[in-house]
Order: C-alpha cells, then sequence, then structure tokens
C-alpha cells in the first residue's frame, strides 16, 4: 500500500478516485476514459509537487519509509555479495553493512548503512545508526579492500551515528574521525552514494570519496533540520525554516562543490519506481568507477584530499 506525505494530499485524492473508478469498471461500467483523464490529472499535479519542492519537503522525501534502502541496492547491483561482520574489538552492528561482491564483473567492497523497512528490520539495524563498533568494522574492510586493490562503494542513508551513553563510551567520535581517515588513506577508487539521509559525522565517515553522489530528492547535511532549529532558536518546530537555511539539498550542495554530481529520481521520488532508480543509480556508480580506473594510487588520494580542501576553501 503507497503511504503519501502530507504534500501529497492532491494526488493521493485523486489516486483514491482512480481506485473508485476501477472498482466500478470491474463492475462492468464503461469509463475507461474518464479513468484516464484523472490519471493524467494525477500525473500532472504530482510533476507539478515535485518539480518546486520546499528543502523541508525534500527532507520528507528523502526519508519516506517506502524509498529503497542499502540493501535493496545491493541486492539487485551486487552479484555474489558476501557480507562480513564484526570489528574484531567489541562486537557486530547491524546498522552498518559490509561485503565484498561483484558490481557488474568487476570486484567491490561496499559499505552502507541500513535503515531497515519493517518495524523487526528497523530493529535490528538501530534505523541505521551505527555505532562505534560499525564504524570499526568499516575500518575493517576499506583496509582489506585496499590491501588487495578492491574498489570501495559506500551508500549512505542514516540521520546520523547513534548519540546513545553506550557508544559515546566505547568512543563514537574517535571511530568517526578513523573512518573518516581510512577513507582519506585509500589507494583505490571510493564512490559514495548519499541514497536517503546524509546525517552528520555518521555520513562523512564512509562519504569522503574520490566522487560523491546524490539522489535528486535525497539531504545531506551536517545535523538534522529538528536538531539544528532546537540548538539555534530552542524551538524543534522551526525546522522547516532550519532547512531552508541549512542548504540540505542535492542542488544546493552541487552548486557548492559538497556533491560531484545529482542522480535524478522518477516523479514522485524514488519510492515511486525503486527498480528504475536503482538502474539509474548502478549507471551513475559505474561511469564514476570508470572515471577513476586508470589513476594510481598516489594520485587517488592525493586527489581526494585536495577534494575536500577544496570544499572548506570554497565554503570559508
Amino acid at each position: 500500500m503507497r503511504s503519501y506525505l502530507d504534500f501529497e494530499k492532491p494526488v493521493a485524492e485523486l489516486d483514491a478516485k482512480i481506485d473508485e473508478l476501477r472498482a466500478l469498471a470491474d463492475d462492468g461500467s464503461n469509463i475507461t476514459d474518464e479513468i484516464a483523464r484523472v490519471e493524467a490529472r494525477a500525473g500532472q499535479t504530482l510533476t507539478e509537487l515535485y518539480g518546486a519542492l520546499t528543502p523541508w519537503q525534500k527532507a520528507q522525501v528523502a526519508r519516506h519509509p517506502q524509498r529503497p534502502h542499502c540493501m535493496d541496492y545491493i541486492d539487485a547491483l551486487i552479484t555474489e555479495f558476501t557480507p562480513l561482520a564484526g570489528d574484531r574489538k567489541f562486537s557486530e552492528d547491524e546498522a552498518m553493512v559490509g561485503g565484498f561482491g561483484r558490481f557488474r564483473g568487476e570486484s567491490v567492497c561496499v559499505i552502507g548503512q541500513e535503515k531497515g523497512s519493517t518495524t523487526e528490520t528497523r530493529l535490528k539495524h538501530n534505523f541505521g545508526m551505527a555505532r562505534p563498533e560499525g564504524y570499526r568494522k568499516a575500518v575493517r574492510l576499506m583496509e582489506m579492500a585496499d590491501r588487495f586493490g578492491i574498489p570501495v562503494l559506500s551508500l549512505v542513508d542514516t540521520a546520523g551515528a547513534y548519540p546513545g551513553i553506550g557508544a559515546e563510551e566505547r568512543g563514537q567520535a574517535e571511530a568517526i574521525a578513523r573512518s573518516t581517515d581510512a577513507c582519506l588513506m585509500l589507494t583505490v577508487p571510493n564512490v559514495a552514494v548519499i541514497i536517503g539521509e546524509g546525517g552528520s559525522g555518521g555520513a562523512i565517515a564512509i562519504a569522503t570519496a574520490n566522487r560523491v553522489l546524490m539522489l535528486e530528492h535525497a539531504i545531506y547535511s551536517v545535523i538534522s533540520p529538528e536538531a539544528a532549529s532546537s540548538i539555534l532558536w530552542r524551538d524543534s518546530t522551526k525546522a522547516q525554516e532550519a532547512a531552508t537555511n541549512m542548504k540540505i539539498t542535492a542542488q544546493d550542495l552541487a552548486r557548492f562543490g559538497v556533491i560531484d554530481s545529482i542522480i535524478k529520481e522518477p516523479v514522485g521520488g524514488a519510492h515511486r519506481d525503486p527498480d528504475g532508480m536503482i538502474a539509474a543509480t548502478g549507471d551513475a556508480i559505474a561511469q564514476a568507477m570508470n572515471d577513476l580506473r586508470n589513476l594510481d594510487g598516489e594520485t587517488l588520494r592525493s586527489q581526494r584530499r585536495q577534494k575536500f580542501l577544496d570544499i572548506g576553501r570554497k565554503l570559508g
């Protein structure tokens, strides 16, 4: 069953009307032309809505529960995927998925945050919020990939690193910093894709890549709009204002040079055509990997480092 966001109410009403008309058509009524007219109106309304989304509305789309998640991309794009578990220090973290497989015939290391799609899987994966052991597992996988000359692909989708007391006691900040450093030190190509939310250090820890791609309606920010409004105005209801001022959309970030390219989403968002979205993302990843294929290790590392230094200078 399709889930609608608040601003999609006009489309929801038209879709409900279409369902009613189809039910009547099943009873033998000849209303094919009327159904076609309402479908056209619904499509036009959806196109207009998604052609003028506000930053806050994009945040809602990026968080849509039916949006394809990390494991959906892995299942569709990665063959012979072999997940690896544990950080060899404390435990396994189900929020951070990682392993090795083949992307279009080539070996690849895949790391990503999995949010889960049902109550059971969301609890299992802690809503995609990794603990220190998750980032230490990411470091272990990146070091292994670097040792064997295997490119790294990161699929980013997290509201942020888990902020619990236990995570802080086990060195959350240090684990994120070491993961970010591991990205910077790689001598193999690494490509990151922001597929939903790219939240805070929890995202940058695996997104410090040679190429950073971002879905059209994804968001990427140093803090969530709700948290920012609570800090700045001590009022979480000003999240919409915060989202606008923070420049969290793919379009703003491409303009600032924070990301390298935008992957267009189907009209109505990735959740309306998951297969098409995943296929388009695969094509974008392949192009990014091909662009980096012939660069030597020191050049990859140097370009990656310079890329992030330049961001600071541009924004400064």
